[in-house]
């Protein structure tokens, strides 16, 4: 079993810049693939960012692709989301998540965290 815990969240204004962190405890996160989505109100949860387990590949949605950095430090147990130049539109409750490929589905996960708060004001 693997817990995930998301922090770094919170209200910003647009163009502005956050880096969420996504925590590990009970495994290491160093044999998963890692990946971020989130969830506007009303709205079904969409990929973000995803990474390889070694952090030698990674995959973007078009929508933040340029703006957004995923990275990992496994000797950490922590995987990164930089967020540069915010948008309203990037309001959401931000999730990681692990599974066994940087997929962008939600169904190739396995373990989720309970999300953290993004709020973009215009």
């Amino acid at each position: 079993q693997v817990q995930l815990v998301e922090s770094g969240g919170g209200l910003v204004q647009a163009g502005g810049s956050l880096r969420l962190s996504c925590s590990a405890s009970g495994r290491t996160l160093s044999v998963y693939a890692m990946g971020w989505f989130r969830q506007a109100p009303g709205k079904e949860r969409e990929f973000v960012a995803a990474i390889n387990a070694l952090g030698r590949a990674t995959r973007y949605a078009d929508s933040v692709k340029a703006r957004f950095a995923i990275s990992r430090d496994n000797a950490k147990n922590t995987v990164y989301l930089q967020m540069n130049s915010l948008k309203p539109e990037d309001t959401a409750v931000y999730y990681c998540a692990a599974g066994s490929f940087y997929s962008a589905l939600t169904t190739e996960y396995n373990y989720w965290g309970q999300g953290t708060q993004v709020t973009v004001s215009s």
